[in-house]
């Protein structure tokens, strides 16, 4: 399914290649620059590919971005690392990637797509999110074994998924879930539907989901704690605005709205 890049007032995740690639040529059309009143020269679109776990905080960077430099427009493909990696090494232009990992970072990095060393900005860990009320008593991951509970997990092939199989081989659990989901929301919408009775997603999630779900706090999450990487890309196509931006989400005022969201200082 393809759908075009919308305004950081109305952002979309897109999984597979051909999608992101789709996205990206939308998203250099209809752009015409005009005056920065800020005389720092920035105008047009940025183009960020993020982790779908940073959505929430992102697009709040985004609005206060294009506030701080009118003239420019900020436009989001959030989604799961891997895809959002195997998009801008087939070619799909973009500004800035944000992992959720170094690993899926280095997918981008080894092809030496990116403009100077990725750095850490913050850093997140898991929480169990369960339907609210937490009716199956869910206090630990072991209680997830329990007979007939459904649980889903992020695919293994995207950060929230990796950090998952590192939590549950760190707990000893041996986990068999309903399904494996391409990221950490589609993971969290899977319990906001009821469709399952837990998930392991980002505490950010979590506090981004409100009273949708509840979360429970577990011991091994501390030996799966995720670093996020950031990234200007070396073909940018308008590098002085992804170099701003990149500024914006290391700067104070960035860190305050990733820490309001539950993020972790890197």
């Amino acid at each position: 399914m393809t759908r075009s890049p919308h305004r950081t007032r109305r952002t979309a995740g897109v999984g597979a290649v051909a999608a992101v690639l789709a996205l990206s040529a939308c998203s250099t059309s209809g752009s015409e620059p005009s005056p920065d009143s800020t005389g720092d020269g920035l105008t047009g679109t940025v183009t960020v590919f993020a982790a779908a776990s940073l959505k929430e905080s992102f697009t709040t960077l985004g609005e206060r971005f294009e506030k701080e430099h009118p003239g420019t427009e900020v436009t989001f493909n959030f989604g799961g690392s891997d895809g959002l990696a195997a998009g801008i090494d087939s070619g799909a232009p973009a500004d800035v990637f944000a992992a959720a990992s170094a690993k899926t970072m280095k997918l981008v990095t080894d092809e030496g797509l990116t403009a100077g060393s990725p750095s850490t900005f913050v850093r997140n860990r898991l929480e169990i999110a369960t339907v609210p009320g937490n009716p199956h008593a869910i206090d630990s991951l072991d209680d997830l074994t329990a007979s007939g509970l459904k649980v889903v997990l992020c695919d293994e092939t995207v950060p929230c998924g990796a950090a998952a199989r590192t939590a549950l081989t760190a707990g000893g659990v041996e986990l068999e879930p309903v399904s494996y989901e391409q990221d950490v929301k589609s993971a969290l919408t899977k319990v906001r539907l009821k469709e399952a009775d837990a998930a392991l997603v980002y505490r950010t999630d979590v506090r981004a989901a409100g009273d949708k779900v509840e979360g429970v706090e577990f011991p091994e999450s501390a030996e799966a704690v995720n670093d996020y990487p950031i990234a200007r890309l070396e073909n940018a196509p308008n590098p002085s605005a992804a170099k701003a931006f990149v500024a914006l989400v290391k700067s104070a005022e960035g860190q305050k709205v990733l820490g309001e969201a539950g993020f972790l200082k890197p």
